[in-house]
C-alpha cells in the first residue's frame, strides 16, 4: 500500500465523519396546535422544559410558538453542540438564530456507550427512533437541564430567548420526536459514528467471552470432561452415537472419544457462501418518478451578516437560477419505459463567461426595470467585464428579447438570403407601412429611429433609436412575421 493511497483512505474517512457530524433539515411543515403537538415523545417534552424553565418572558414563547407553527422556522442546521437556522420575522430578511448545548467529553461518551454495549434493548430503542428512559436517566445526563439550553440571534430584541430562537426551539422539538439520534449528535456524535463504536464494543465483548470460555475449559478437570463434554444418549452401553460415525463407520477424526460428543458451545453453526448472499434475488419495482412542478422552486431569502464570504443576495441569485435549470431539465425530458425519464440534452447549453453573465442577470429580475436594485447588478458586472454599464443593460434587454441568438444580433450583423429579405420588404410595403432601408440582416429607417432584425432563427428583432442617432435598443419581442414586429415598434 502506498501512502498516497493510505492518506486518500484517511482523507475520505475525514470527509464522512465530518458529513456526519452535520445534519441538515429542511423547513418542517405548518402544524396547528399548541405545546402539546410540539413534543409528542417525552424526551421532546423534557426539551421544551428546559426551554421554559431558562426563558425569562413567556410572552416571547408564546410568539415563538406561533412562529414555528405557522412555518417561519427555514432551514435547520444541527452539529456538535450547536443548532442554527434562519427565522423569519416582521422584517424583509430574516434572522439567524441559534442554540447551543454543552457536548459530552470522550469520558462521558465512554460510560454512555458501555451503558448502551450492556443492554442490547437500549440499542434496538434507539434503531426504532425511541430514547430509553434507563438510558436518559443514566449517570451521564442526555437531555438538557434548566440553563443548558443558551440562545443567540441576530435580531434586535435582547431577550432570552427572543421569540425567533424560541420558535427554533419548538421546531428541534419536532425533530427529537422523528429521531433521537439528532439529541446525540448535538451532544457530539454521529449515527454512524456511534453505530460503528458500539459495533467495535461488541465485538470486543464477544471475544472476551469466548476468550474466557476457552480458559474455563482448559483448566477443567479432564476425568470425567463435564466441563467440555457431555454423554451422548441416543446409544447403546459402548456404542458411539451415529453423528460421531464417519462414512466408513470408525470413529470420526476429531479425537472425540466413543460414546461423547461436543458440548453446545464448540458446534459452530455453518454459513451460507458468499455467492449465494450476494446474489441478485428479485426486486419490486421503482415508484413512478413525481410529476414537475408547475414552476420551480424558490430559495429562501439568507440572512445579513458581517465578514462572510459570500454576498448573500449572490448565493440567493444562483441558488435560484439553478433550480430554474433543473426544472427545465426535467420537463424537457420525455417518459421513458417503466415510468422513467430518458435524458435529453440540456437544454443550457455551454456558454460563454460574458454570454452566461448577462443570462444570469437577464433572469435575475425578468420583469423589473431600472431599480436601485438592477443598477447596482449592472454596475458590479460592468466592472467585473471590462464594460460600461449601458453595455450591460443593453445587452440583458437584448437577451430578454430573445436569449442567445438576441445577444449575438446586437452586435454580429450577418448576410442572410435574398429571398427571405425581399419578401419580407414586399410584406411591409403591401401593408402601407413605412419603407426601410436594407443593410445585412437590418431593415432601417434612421429618420423615424426605427429597425428590424433578422435571426438566424427566422425571427425579426424590434429596435429603436432617437431619430437621427446610431444608438439601437431592443425594443419589444421578436415575431416570425416582420409586419406584426413592425407594426408594435411603430405603434410604441
Amino acid at each position: 500500500m502506498t501512502p498516497r493511497s493510505t492518506s486518500g483512505r484517511a482523507a475520505a474517512a475525514d470527509r464522512l465523519a465530518r458529513a456526519d457530524r452535520s445534519r441538515t433539515f429542511p423547513p418542517l411543515p405548518t402544524r396547528s396546535g399548541a405545546r402539546g403537538l410540539f413534543a409528542e415523545s417525552w424526551w421532546g417534552s423534557a426539551w421544551l422544559d428546559a426551554l421554559e424553565t431558562t426563558a425569562l418572558d413567556s410572552a416571547r414563547l408564546a410568539r415563538g410558538r406561533t412562529y414555528a407553527r405557522d412555518g417561519h422556522v427555514d432551514t435547520i442546521n444541527v452539529t456538535p453542540g450547536r443548532i442554527v437556522a434562519t427565522v423569519r420575522g416582521s422584517r424583509p430578511r430574516p434572522y439567524s438564530a441559534e442554540i447551543r448545548l454543552r457536548t459530552l467529553t470522550d469520558q462521558e461518551w465512554d460510560g454512555l456507550l458501555d451503558a448502551i454495549a450492556a443492554d442490547p434493548d437500549r440499542l434496538t430503542a434507539l434503531l426504532a427512533k425511541t430514547l430509553p428512559p434507563a438510558l436518559a436517566d443514566s449517570e451521564v445526563r442526555l437531555l438538557p437541564g434548566p440553563g443548558d439550553l443558551v440562545p443567540r440571534c441576530s435580531c434586535p430584541d435582547h431577550g432570552r430567548p427572543c421569540k425567533h430562537a424560541a420558535a427554533l426551539c419548538f421546531q428541534v422539538a419536532r425533530l427529537l420526536d422523528a429521531d433521537p439520534f439528532v439529541l446525540l449528535l448535538m451532544r457530539g456524535r454521529g449515527e454512524r459514528e456511534l453505530l460503528d463504536a458500539l459495533s467495535l464494543r461488541n465485538t470486543a465483548l464477544t471475544a472476551r467471552e469466548t476468550r474466557e470460555a476457552r480458559e474455563v475449559r482448559h483448566h477443567a478437570p479432564t476425568d470425567g470432561r463435564t466441563a467440555a463434554y457431555r454423554r451422548g444418549t441416543g446409544a447403546g452401553h459402548g456404542e458411539e452415537p451415529p453423528a460421531a460415525r464417519s462414512a466408513h463407520g470408525s470413529p470420526t477424526a476429531t479425537g472425540d472419544a466413543p460414546g461423547e460428543q461436543p458440548a453446545a458451545a464448540e458446534v459452530s453453526s455453518r454459513g451460507i457462501p458468499a455467492r449465494a448472499a450476494l446474489a441478485d434475488r428479485p426486486r419490486p419495482p421503482l415508484p413512478p418518478p413525481l410529476p414537475v412542478p408547475p414552476q420551480p422552486g424558490r430559495p429562501p431569502a439568507l440572512p445579513d451578516g458581517d465578514g462572510l464570504p459570500f454576498d448573500p443576495a449572490t448565493l440567493e441569485f444562483l441558488a435560484a437560477d439553478a433550480a430554474a435549470r433543473a426544472h427545465a431539465c426535467l420537463s424537457a425530458a420525455t417518459p421513458g419505459p417503466g415510468g422513467g425519464r430518458t435524458a435529453l440534452h440540456s437544454p443550457f447549453p455551454d456558454l460563454p463567461a460574458w454570454e452566461d453573465a448577462i443570462r444570469l442577470t437577464a433572469t435575475a429580475h425578468p420583469t423589473a426595470g431600472l431599480t436601485a436594485t438592477t443598477r447596482a447588478l449592472y454596475r458590479d458586472l460592468a466592472e467585473a467585464s471590462g464594460r460600461t454599464p449601458t453595455d450591460v443593460a443593453r445587452a440583458v434587454a437584448a437577451w430578454r428579447q430573445g436569449g442567445p441568438e438576441g445577444l449575438a444580433l446586437l452586435d454580429t450583423p450577418w448576410n442572410p438570403p435574398a429571398g427571405d429579405f425581399d419578401r419580407a420588404r414586399s410584406a411591409l410595403l403591401a401593408a402601407d407601412l413605412p419603407s426601410l432601408r436594407p443593410r445585412h440582416n437590418h431593415l432601417t429607417d434612421p429618420d423615424r429611429g426605427i429597425q428590424l432584425r433578422y435571426g438566424h432563427d427566422l425571427r425579426w428583432y424590434p429596435y429603436e433609436s432617437e431619430p437621427g442617432a446610431d444608438d439601437w435598443w431592443p425594443a419589444g419581442p421578436a415575431d416570425p412575421d416582420p409586419v406584426g414586429a413592425l407594426s408594435t415598434l411603430v405603434a410604441r
